[in-house]
């Protein structure tokens, strides 16, 4: 019963889930439409609010390539693809690996979604080569299904703003939040730790148990996988091929980049956010591969990868500029949601309503930055007048942003790009797992409120 409801739910994906791009497109277009009757806001204003937010999220759109593309070039390491290799033969079934690969994408992701989103799919290919008779697709999407429980975690964006001093906490949640709040009260809250250790138990189960049948089995050709070995670089002559071929001139840039990350987390207390993964990628990249040369051309491999990063961040921002765009009415469509939810909540059930708010604007803005700009004016002063710990709060709206990342495939375009997928090979199992932990996330919820 089980594996035929999964084979249901992999055929419905294949048969009406479109490419990611035209995914975009079709919420632009969806958003669009209701904007007009439900904001009284006229077709120029929309138009409008969406230019204006099309170029919005340009820096970010940046740091997300460069995620995927220094992760890329640091596994072609020689000692990174040696270490991974060891660990990608431990497990000996395909329950097993499914399961390994869950948990370590899991516990990556939540010490830093943009380390762990990287990781784990690439764990994911390398045991793919190693192991026969493992299905590639569940592999893969057991890889993106740790993404879960990111913004519960200790690199979660919202937790880390509210936990923030002057981050204008008082100003965006009208009063709301008079002082941060500290991660023990949102991340590192008893409460939290056990719904994350619950989901990860979950899926690692789920995601196990959904492998197929040995008959059903879709896996990939390891001979597909096998990457070339660069040639060994030609003795160098001239002056210029000295230098790019110097581990010295390697070594200093890199020590130049790493100590400065150094100073930036243990002597300024500075968090491990996007940047500070990049960096940590980019120099440890260069270390590991030698010479200036030799990264150049690993991460040359690497770029055609964040193509779809690339063309995808200005429909999601323009998407967000048409959510959060007021027009002369005076109100927007994040406004309406967010009040609508507010409307049907008692003190028990505001988290609850919360989450599931946060995770339906998600579907048009996967950005946890564009749901506090939504949400947090609204929610936290709703929240403060039920009487709900603002903690709850700010948790309930992460863990919405991270739920339906398991069917929204823009966060998926990084694993999809190494593991050379579409979306539609990866989230038929997705829906199974969104099913599975958004029960545990509510009924989490409901017992902390």
């Amino acid at each position: 019963m089980f594996q035929r409801l999964i084979r249901f739910c992999v055929k419905l994906v294949q048969k009406y889930l479109p490419e990611p791009f035209i995914f975009a497109v079709i919420l632009t277009l969806l958003a669009f439409i209701i904007a007009i009757p439900v904001c009284h806001q006229t077709p120029l204003e929309v138009i409008e609010h969406w230019g204006n937010g099309v170029w919005s999220l340009l820096a970010f759109a940046m740091q997300m390539a460069l995620v995927l593309v220094s992760g890329s070039a640091l596994a072609a390491a020689p000692a990174i693809k040696k270490g991974i290799s060891a660990l990608a033969s431990k497990p000996k079934t395909p329950a097993g690996a499914i399961a390994l690969v869950t948990v370590i994408s899991a516990i990556a992701c939540w010490i830093n979604w943009g380390f762990g989103l990287i990781v784990g799919v690439i764990f994911a290919k390398e045991i793919a080569r190693k192991l026969r008779g493992v299905d590639y697709r569940l592999l893969i999407a057991s890889a993106y299904s740790g993404f879960v429980v990111w913004h519960a975690g200790l690199s979660g964006s919202i937790p880390l703003t509210m936990a923030t001093p002057g981050s204008g906490l008082k100003e965006i949640t009208k009063g709301a939040l008079q002082n941060p709040v500290p991660v023990s009260q949102t991340v590192l809250a008893p409460q939290n730790l056990i719904m994350v250790a619950v989901v990860i138990i979950a899926i690692v189960m789920v995601n196990a148990l959904m492998h197929p049948k040995k008959d059903m089995v879709i896996a990939v050709d390891p001979a597909l996988l096998t990457e070339e070995n660069p040639a060994p670089a030609p003795k160098a002559s001239s002056p210029a091929e000295k230098m790019e071929n110097s581990r010295l001139l390697a070594w200093i840039i890199s020590l130049l980049g790493l100590s400065y990350l150094v100073i930036h987390l243990f002597v300024r207390k500075g968090a491990f956010d996007l940047g500070s993964v990049i960096m940590l990628f980019l120099f440890t990249g260069i270390i590991l591969h030698g010479t200036p040369l030799a990264y150049v051309r690993a991460f040359g491999k690497s770029v055609s990868g964040a193509a779809g990063i690339i063309l995808q961040f200005p429909f999601y921002a323009g998407i967000m500029g048409i959510i959060t765009g007021v027009g002369a009415s005076g109100i927007c469509l994040g406004t309406v949601i967010s009040n609508a939810c507010v409307a049907i909540s008692t003190p028990k059930t505001y988290p609850l309503f919360t989450f599931l708010c946060a995770a339906i604007l998600n579907m048009f803005v996967p950005s946890g930055g564009g749901h506090w700009a939504i949400q947090a004016p609204i929610m936290f002063t709703a929240g403060a007048a039920l009487g709900v710990d603002p903690g709850l709060t700010g948790m309930a709206i992460s863990w919405g942003d991270a739920w339906t990342n398991l069917i929204q495939p823009f966060w998926a375009l990084p694993a999809l790009a190494i593991a050379k997928l579409n979306a539609k090979d990866i989230m038929g199992f997705c829906i199974i797992d969104l099913f599975v932990t958004g029960l545990i996330i509510c009924c989490g919820l409901l017992l902390w409120a």
